[in-house]
């Protein structure tokens, strides 16, 4: 007897997916990007997974202590000799906010896109980063 695992959201999605209709009555839902977040002694690093969004779609916006990062996947076009059997990436726009820590330098943030990668570093403001004593004997 083999067991399998029922994944009642997943059947109903693919039941959707099916289910055909013109491309231009139905809007995908927005998705958002896979995150990665980190603290050094020096900042913090936040990784965020963009493939296939051109750097001319994504803005890195700092306001009142809140980094917010906003970007569009703009779907692949289809011509009229193909049809699509599967459709499974998600487009359309995105918007990550994140609260910066009270020790963040928001005039600080630097943001690098590569290989499908958003890398934002933000530093910490030099009062807050830990400095070593060095203990004298006499």
């Amino acid at each position: 007897m083999n067991v399998v695992r029922w994944r009642p959201f997943e059947d109903f999605e693919n039941l959707f997916q099916t289910i055909e209709r013109p491309s231009s009555a139905v809007r995908r839902a927005d998705w958002l990007p896979l995150v990665d977040v980190r603290e050094r002694a020096s900042g913090y690093e936040i990784d965020i997974e963009i493939p296939a969004v051109a750097a001319e779609d994504l803005s890195v916006d700092v306001s009142d202590g809140v980094l917010t990062v906003t970007g569009e996947r703009k779907s692949v076009e289809v011509d009229e000799d193909s049809r699509a059997h599967r459709s499974e990436r998600r487009y359309g726009r995105f918007v990550r906010s994140f609260q910066l820590p009270k020790d963040a330098d928001a005039e600080s943030v630097s943001a690098e896109s590569r290989d499908g990668v958003l890398y934002l570093v933000i530093a910490k403001r030099q009062s807050a980063v830990p400095k070593s004593i060095e203990v004298k004997v006499v």
